[in-house]
């Protein structure tokens, strides 16, 4: 699919960084323990593999490699414009269609306050307020203490039996699934 459109080698490799380096650093925030350097480790070869199936060349081979190359494509590369904008904008109404309704607009303004500087200058996104923003950066340290203090769960949970993720309540083609060019 990837194929069918212009896009870098540089820009896919970017990309691949993103999947391993962000919830990284995600979990090491938020998360309710560190993660190991064995669980990096794995997550940069699993990455680093699924790039070679996509044909992406030179990944980095390791986790600190892929966190060096993000943050100097970053430095480089981010800045304004109109698409980019109307893209996050897009996947800010997508993460907030997960919460009731009458919750979007708050939703919207919280995820808005975890945004690091750089990334909310590129969309030109307003600064969130330091209350706002101390509010949802603690609620998360406060619930990775909780979590860390409960017992392990007995059962697994799966994102199939999670209705607020039910997108295709009656299954999908996977030949129809995607982005396609236009003729």
């Amino acid at each position: 699919m990837h194929g069918a459109y212009a896009i870098s080698n540089d820009d896919m490799r970017y990309v691949q960084s993103t999947f391993v380096v962000i919830p990284m650093r995600w979990l090491d925030r938020f998360g309710w323990r560190p993660l190991t350097e064995t669980e990096r480790r794995a997550s940069a070869n699993y990455y680093r593999e699924l790039g070679r199936h996509m044909n992406i060349k030179d990944s980095p081979g390791t986790y600190q490699e892929f966190a060096a190359y993000l943050d100097a494509y970053e430095r480089a590369h981010f800045a304004y414009s109109p698409g980019g904008r109307a893209v996050s904008d897009s996947t800010l109404a997508l993460l907030t269609s997960f919460s009731p309704r009458p919750l979007r607009p708050l939703m919207r303004r919280l995820t808005l306050a975890l945004l690091d500087p750089p990334l909310r200058e590129a969309f030109r996104y307003p600064r969130p307020d330091p209350v706002t923003r101390a509010l949802v950066v603690g609620g998360l340290g406060a619930r990775a203490v909780v979590e860390r203090r409960l017992p392990p769960r007995r059962e697994p949970r799966f994102v199939h039996d999670l209705p607020e993720f039910a997108i295709y309540p009656d299954g999908y083609d996977v030949g129809q699934l995607g982005t396609f060019p236009r003729p």
